[in-house]
Protein backbone atom coordinates (compact mmCIF):
# COMPACT_ATOMS: atom_id res chain seq x y z
CA UNK A 1 0.00 0.00 0.00
CA UNK A 2 1.60 3.76 -1.09
CA UNK A 3 1.12 6.40 1.37
CA UNK A 4 1.52 10.16 -0.01
CA UNK A 5 2.69 12.90 2.58
CA UNK A 6 2.81 16.30 1.51
CA UNK A 7 3.99 19.33 3.52
CA UNK A 8 3.55 23.04 3.08
CA UNK A 9 6.12 25.14 5.19
CA UNK A 10 5.48 29.22 4.62
CA UNK A 11 8.29 30.94 6.25
CA UNK A 12 9.59 34.86 5.66
CA UNK A 13 13.08 34.60 3.45
CA UNK A 14 14.09 38.54 3.63
CA UNK A 15 12.66 40.44 1.49
CA UNK A 16 10.38 37.85 0.53
CA UNK A 17 7.55 35.09 1.84
CA UNK A 18 8.78 31.72 0.68
CA UNK A 19 6.38 28.50 0.65
CA UNK A 20 8.25 25.15 0.18
CA UNK A 21 5.61 22.26 -0.64
CA UNK A 22 7.07 18.97 -0.03
CA UNK A 23 5.86 15.65 -0.85
CA UNK A 24 6.48 12.02 -0.57
CA UNK A 25 5.31 8.71 -2.20
CA UNK A 26 6.59 5.44 -2.95
CA UNK A 27 9.77 5.93 -1.43
CA UNK A 28 10.15 9.52 -3.49
CA UNK A 29 11.05 12.53 -2.27
CA UNK A 30 10.23 15.78 -4.34
CA UNK A 31 10.48 18.82 -3.15
CA UNK A 32 9.13 22.36 -4.51
CA UNK A 33 9.94 26.60 -3.65
CA UNK A 34 7.09 28.91 -4.25
CA UNK A 35 8.12 32.54 -3.86
CA UNK A 36 5.09 34.53 -2.59
CA UNK A 37 5.52 38.28 -2.64
CA UNK A 38 3.68 39.35 0.72
CA UNK A 39 2.64 38.02 3.99
CA UNK A 40 0.03 35.62 1.99
CA UNK A 41 -3.22 34.67 4.13
CA UNK A 42 -4.03 31.26 4.61
CA UNK A 43 -6.97 31.06 1.89
CA UNK A 44 -4.81 32.56 -0.50
CA UNK A 45 -1.74 29.68 0.04
CA UNK A 46 -5.04 27.02 -0.41
CA UNK A 47 -6.34 29.37 -3.26
CA UNK A 48 -2.72 29.21 -4.31
CA UNK A 49 -2.13 25.33 -4.69
CA UNK A 50 -5.36 24.34 -5.75
CA UNK A 51 -4.84 26.58 -8.71
CA UNK A 52 -1.42 25.76 -9.37
CA UNK A 53 -0.83 22.56 -8.33
CA UNK A 54 -0.20 20.90 -12.12
CA UNK A 55 2.46 23.79 -12.45
CA UNK A 56 4.21 23.36 -9.61
CA UNK A 57 8.47 22.21 -10.38
CA UNK A 58 9.39 19.85 -8.25
CA UNK A 59 12.49 19.07 -8.02
CA UNK A 60 14.25 15.07 -8.64
CA UNK A 61 13.09 12.32 -6.72
CA UNK A 62 15.21 11.48 -3.81
CA UNK A 63 14.87 8.16 -2.39
CA UNK A 64 12.76 8.54 1.04
CA UNK A 65 12.74 5.57 3.56
CA UNK A 66 9.05 5.14 4.39
CA UNK A 67 8.34 4.94 8.54
CA UNK A 68 6.06 2.26 9.56
CA UNK A 69 3.82 4.59 11.82
CA UNK A 70 2.31 3.23 14.84
CA UNK A 71 -0.46 4.81 16.80
CA UNK A 72 1.15 7.28 18.32
CA UNK A 73 -0.22 9.29 22.02
CA UNK A 74 -2.75 12.29 20.89
CA UNK A 75 -0.66 14.50 23.57
CA UNK A 76 3.04 12.98 21.99
CA UNK A 77 1.21 14.63 18.27
CA UNK A 78 0.08 17.73 20.02
CA UNK A 79 3.29 18.48 21.16
CA UNK A 80 5.12 17.26 18.39
CA UNK A 81 2.61 19.82 16.02
CA UNK A 82 3.27 22.93 18.20
CA UNK A 83 6.99 21.91 17.44
CA UNK A 84 6.92 22.43 13.91
CA UNK A 85 4.96 25.25 14.25
CA UNK A 86 7.77 26.66 16.32
CA UNK A 87 10.22 25.52 13.48
CA UNK A 88 10.36 28.13 11.29
CA UNK A 89 12.97 26.68 8.71
CA UNK A 90 12.77 24.06 6.31
CA UNK A 91 14.82 20.80 6.96
CA UNK A 92 18.08 19.81 5.17
CA UNK A 93 16.34 17.02 2.91
CA UNK A 94 14.80 19.66 1.33
CA UNK A 95 17.38 22.19 0.98
CA UNK A 96 19.23 19.31 -0.73
CA UNK A 97 16.48 18.46 -3.53
CA UNK A 98 16.29 22.08 -4.15
CA UNK A 99 19.96 22.49 -4.56
CA UNK A 100 20.01 19.71 -6.68
CA UNK A 101 16.96 21.21 -8.58
CA UNK A 102 19.08 24.80 -8.87
CA UNK A 103 21.81 22.64 -9.88
CA UNK A 104 19.98 21.16 -12.84
CA UNK A 105 18.10 24.46 -14.02
CA UNK A 106 21.79 25.96 -14.29
CA UNK A 107 22.78 23.09 -16.66
CA UNK A 108 19.69 23.41 -18.95
CA UNK A 109 20.42 27.29 -18.83
CA UNK A 110 24.33 26.39 -20.00
CA UNK A 111 22.70 24.36 -23.15
CA UNK A 112 20.01 26.00 -23.70
CA UNK A 113 22.60 29.72 -24.24
CA UNK A 114 25.49 27.55 -25.76
CA UNK A 115 23.11 26.14 -28.68
CA UNK A 116 22.09 30.10 -28.74
CA UNK A 117 25.11 31.12 -29.00
CA UNK A 118 26.07 28.71 -32.07
CA UNK A 119 23.31 29.24 -33.81
CA UNK A 120 24.18 33.04 -33.87
CA UNK A 121 27.46 32.29 -34.92
CA UNK A 122 26.07 30.48 -37.76
CA UNK A 123 23.76 32.98 -38.66
CA UNK A 124 26.39 35.84 -38.55
CA UNK A 125 28.82 33.54 -41.03
CA UNK A 126 25.85 32.68 -43.27
CA UNK A 127 25.18 36.92 -43.77
CA UNK A 128 29.19 36.93 -44.16
CA UNK A 129 29.15 34.65 -47.02
CA UNK A 130 26.08 36.19 -48.50
CA UNK A 131 27.41 39.44 -48.39
CA UNK A 132 30.81 37.78 -50.35
CA UNK A 133 28.87 36.17 -53.12
CA UNK A 134 27.04 39.24 -53.51
CA UNK A 135 30.14 41.35 -54.07
CA UNK A 136 31.67 38.88 -56.11
CA UNK A 137 28.80 39.05 -58.44
CA UNK A 138 29.24 42.76 -58.80
CA UNK A 139 25.36 43.26 -57.97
Amino acid sequence: MSKTVSKLTVFFDEPFWIGVYEREFDCKYEVCKITFGAEPKDYEVYDFILKNYSKLRFSPSLEASMLVKKRINPKRIQREINKQLQNTGIGTKAQQALKLQQEQGKLERKSRSREQREAEKERQFQLRQEKRRKKRKGH
